[in-house]
């Protein structure tokens, strides 16, 4: 499972919503789904524009958890 920690970023950053998604060139509904996750694919020019605006890694904003171990 790819968990998004762009809303730890932008606090690292202290950098709003409105103001990533001016930097970033997308709405802020988008945005606001990437931020919490509901979505399923993001575009590698969306977060190369995500990384330059918040200075930061794919690594910094992508973290990677296994998935649980199916019980049965």
């Amino acid at each position: 499972m790819i968990i998004l920690r762009l809303d730890r970023m932008m606090a690292d950053r202290k950098m709003s919503l409105n103001e990533l998604a001016e930097h970033v060139g997308i709405s802020n509904v988008n945005l606001s789904k990437i931020k919490t996750g509901k979505v399923s694919a993001i575009r590698f020019s969306t977060l190369s524009a995500i990384c330059k605006a918040l200075d930061c890694q794919p690594g910094d904003v992508l973290e990677y958890q296994p998935d649980p171990p199916e019980e049965g």
